[in-house]
């Protein structure tokens, strides 16, 4: 009996010992993720790009709890000194939800309506972004090592560096999509862990278990909201993951020895899958619109009031005629709601206005057309400028070029992986890759930037991770074949660190000289 007390408590160390091991690894990388972020993140002291937009958008909302109109000079006096914030009571359309103005909001609550004070809470959740991905890649690939090799990737890409140091929405957004990510993840393993135990039970488990509330999937689905309630491109995701968690509930009960997994995936599993993901999403999406709700002075809150409550001539989502219906049941405020969305739709899915730095989505997995953000000439002699024919400071979001053309050759491995052997991690990090990027190619005229695939990220870094991990080889392979393996694996990633810290100069708006800004112009679309 002490023998076997004994066993148990040193199993139980053995297991709380590889727990505190499996979280080691990803905080250290994500301190040095953190680090670089939040190093002299308020220069350049200036609106960067679509920074002229959220952070004062964010303003009016914490003040007003809608979005207000500014004047032209409003930049210039809003980092004058000292300060003056015109903002006007004038509601302002907006284009965008708002929950991620007001995630940018709370640092502004604490720090005011300055550089540091918009861009803070966009780089806490880029470096937060740095652990939840070390964390998912071990619960993939049952690796720490390749979870921290993710984790690491992540934190020396541009694109992901730059736009955790700027105060728009779509780094925001990505924090929430990679979260959701997660939790589909643990709802996974915690569903096949409940078949298993129900099959060692007796019976036919596949078949007749009832899975009931599964907390992390409906926390999938509030994080899936809250990233549509920043950019509506979160829609698309959300549908894409609800298909994935039913796909994998099918396998699960398949495993667990159902004689028809399809069929007993759509009596036990479909209408509550999707109701907790959707149902869950809807929920925070309305609630994110809470302050224009509340209030009155928002752009377009009375539009309903005193008109007859009749639906739109078509819906905001699917550009078809619908017969009008009478819709008085529905309380103004929300309709009001639903024909500012119809608008919002009109302009998102109609802009078409020539932008220096647009670019197609066919371009953006090999960084054809980056973004430059920011860009000043600096004269000789100024700002430590030493050089004849000047300085350039720029703010270009490229993400870091060896990470994206080798992510080009990860995700052809990852679709060999799923096709022919049937690799469910391959066709989770497919599946991600889907939802944020396929979408684009349906709007080939509409304006659009390279720097929307920073939810690609952490996609491409676990590609690439696989990748290095078939490098290695599995385990018991002969120690010649992981030697080599290594060596390769190791080369390309001091190869990427190596080509982070060459274009590091052009992520942080350093002053360099024209010679030097020159040589990291590798191709001229980059320009």
């Amino acid at each position: 009996m002490a023998l076997a007390v004994e066993s148990r408590q040193a199993v139980v160390k053995a297991a709380a010992a590889r727990s505190r091991s499996g979280w080691w690894g990803p905080v250290g990388v994500a301190v040095f993720a953190g680090v670089l972020r939040l190093w002299d993140l308020p220069y350049p002291n200036a609106f960067v790009f679509d920074e002229t937009y959220y952070p004062k958008d964010a303003w009016s909302l914490l003040q007003q709890g809608y979005e207000a109109v500014w004047p032209d000079n409003a930049n210039q006096l809003i980092l004058g000194v000292p300060q003056v914030i015109p903002l006007s009571q004038t509601p302002a359309f907006v284009a965008h939800p708002p929950l991620g103005k007001w995630v940018i909001a709370v640092g502004e609550h604490f720090w005011g309506l300055h550089p540091f004070g918009w861009r803070i809470m966009v780089a806490v959740l880029g470096s937060l972004s740095v652990l939840m991905l070390a964390r998912i890649g071990r619960r993939l690939f049952r690796s720490t090592l390749l979870g921290c090799v993710a984790a690491l990737l992540m934190g020396v890409d541009g694109l992901q560096f730059v736009m955790s140091r700027v105060g728009l929405l779509d780094g925001i957004a990505a924090f929430f999509v990679l979260a959701a990510f997660g939790c589909l993840l643990i709802d996974r393993d915690r569903t096949r862990e409940l078949l298993r135990a129900a099959r060692a039970e007796g019976g036919r488990a596949g078949d007749e278990v009832r899975l009931g509330v599964r907390p992390w999937r409906v926390g999938a689905g509030l994080l899936l909201g809250a990233a549509t309630a920043v950019k509506w491109n979160g829609l698309q995701i959300l549908a894409v993951f609800t298909v994935l968690t039913l796909l994998w509930d099918q396998a699960g009960r398949r495993a667990a020895g159902a004689h028809r997994a399809w069929r007993a995936m759509l009596r036990r599993d479909l209408w509550p899958g999707a109701l907790s993901m959707v149902g869950s999403a809807l929920v925070v999406y309305v609630g994110s619109w809470s302050g224009w709700l509340a209030t009155t002075g928002g752009y377009g809150r009375q539009w309903a009031d005193g008109r007859a409550g009749l639906s739109p001539a078509r819906t905001p989502l699917v550009d078809i005629p619908l017969p009008q219906v009478s819709m008085s049941w529905v309380p103004a405020p929300l309709r009001s709601l639903w024909h500012y969305h119809a608008q919002m739709y009109d302009f998102n899915t109609g802009l078409s206005s020539p932008h220096t730095y647009q670019s197609n989505a066919w371009s953006w997995l090999v960084q054809g057309r980056p973004v430059s953000m920011y860009w000043e000439q600096v004269p000789d002699g100024q700002r430590g400028c030493h050089s004849a024919e000047g300085c350039a400071s720029q703010i270009l979001a490229l993400g870091t070029p060896f990470l994206w053309w080798t992510a080009c050759f990860a995700l052809a491995y990852a679709l060999y992986r799923w096709f022919f052997r049937r690799d469910w991690r391959s066709g989770a990090i497919l599946a991600g890759v889907a939802a944020v990027y396929l979408p684009w190619f349906q709007y080939q005229h509409r304006t659009t930037f390279s720097f929307y695939m920073v939810l690609l990220v952490p996609f491409l870094c676990l590609a690439v991770a696989q990748l290095l991990g078939a490098m290695l080889g599995p385990q018991g392979c002969p120690p010649r074949r992981r030697r080599w393996g290594a060596a390769g694996a190791g080369l390309i990633v001091l190869a990427i660190v190596g080509c982070f810290a060459y274009f590091y100069p052009l992520y942080t708006a350093e002053v360099i000289p024209m010679s030097e800004w020159r040589a990291r112009m590798w191709f001229t679309s980059w320009i």
